[in-house]
């Protein structure tokens, strides 16, 4: 029989191979999937890893590549340095949506004014509004001891909500002939976050997303704070005994995913999206979970991951115009995290080969 045995200390090899693992693992799973629905498993594979970068639409592909990982690794990072500490943020969803209709209030109350302080006075306003939103379970956490996981994810369903009566209310266009939704931000120069090199995929997101990279890299590297944070997350009570103030690591690392969060859902309204619908949350908060573990917690990490999850997107999207459900591409990306759990338990654990003991 087998048994899992404690490693001496973690394996850095396994830590290394768990996510190209995983990727493989994925593929083979999924194209089982594929295969059980009727599909060419090679084909759609194809579908979702080359055609994007290669295929005959690739220079268009390319170009949605760093649109839809610009969100993932800005809300990936912000969620990685609250996990490093044990605190579990997965609510980035409702602050992602928080942040957007935060910040799309501040353009839409001064429609139709043309000024060049308009869009940064709008992401100040999406920034505060997700940290605003994560401050609600890092305050009860600190308070009354609650659970931050449940607590941030039922205020998704709550940030929804807001969503639906910000879409029908209050922020509804008034020129919309009766149709939910706000005002197309991004056809006014004072609030749009349109590409800044035509065809590329660049805007203010995605530059925002690589510096963050950088910054995130130093903080958690160089940093005493970040080395405070690890540590709290690795051995709470050596932590206590040095003297770390676990309200205050609560409260910057909530803060810190929140505001993050928060300025995803900004620059994602002011640009791709272009304005505040029912429909506006794409679950990018929920699948910046997998791009986080699948980055290793690691700023570059992540970097890597959220590129390859927005490959999985635009893949995904060409797989669906070949007739594949949504639904098995949903299942495609979960099973990446599945796998890299899987695998994982590897980096503390090893497999050992026991005798059953006689009776």
């Amino acid at each position: 029989m087998f048994q899992l045995e404690t490693r001496p200390q973690t394996s850095k090899t396994w830590v290394v191979l768990t996510p190209i693992l995983a990727v493989l693992a994925t593929m083979i799973a999924g194209g089982a999937l594929f295969a059980f629905l009727g599909k060419d498993p090679f084909q759609i594979i194809r579908m979702i890893f080359w055609d994007p970068l290669f295929g005959e639409f690739a220079f268009y592909y390319r170009g949605q590549l760093l649109t839809k990982a610009g969100p993932l690794i800005l809300i990936a990072i912000g969620l990685s340095i609250g996990f490093r500490a044990g605190i579990w943020n997965i609510g980035a969803e409702g602050q992602y949506i928080m942040g957007a209709i935060c910040g799309a209030a501040v353009g839409l109350a001064f429609y139709p004014a043309e000024s060049i302080f308009i869009f940064p006075l709008m992401v100040i306003a999406g920034g505060l509004g997700g940290w605003a939103w994560a401050m609600i379970p890092a305050l009860l956490k600190i308070r009354f001891g609650t659970n931050e996981i449940l607590v941030s994810l039922m205020l998704v369903y709550v940030a929804e909500s807001f969503l639906a009566s910000a879409s029908l209310g209050l922020l509804k266009n008034p020129e919309g002939h009766g149709f939910p939704g706000s005002r197309n931000l991004s056809q006014y120069a004072s609030s749009a976050n349109n590409e800044l090199i035509a065809g590329t995929g660049i805007h203010w997101g995605v530059i925002t997303a690589f510096l963050v990279v950088i910054m995130a890299y130093v903080f958690v590297s160089r940093h005493l704070l970040g080395f405070q944070i690890k540590v709290t997350g690795q051995a709470p009570r050596a932590a206590a005994f040095a003297g770390v103030i676990p309200s205050r690591i609560i409260t910057f690392c909530l803060g810190v995913s929140g505001a993050l969060a928060g300025l995803a859902g900004l620059f994602e309204v002011a640009g791709p999206a272009g304005q505040i619908s029912i429909d506006f949350n794409s679950g990018y908060g929920f699948t910046a979970i997998i791009v986080a573990f699948l980055g290793r917690l690691n700023p570059i990490g992540i970097l890597l991951a959220g590129l390859l999850m927005a490959l999985t997107y635009i893949g995904g999207t060409v797989a669906e115009q070949a007739g594949l459900p949504a639904a098995a591409i949903q299942a495609f990306q979960g099973m990446l995290l599945f796998f890299l759990l899987a695998f994982d338990v590897l980096s503390n654990y090893r497999i050992r080969m026991t005798r059953k003991e006689a009776a």
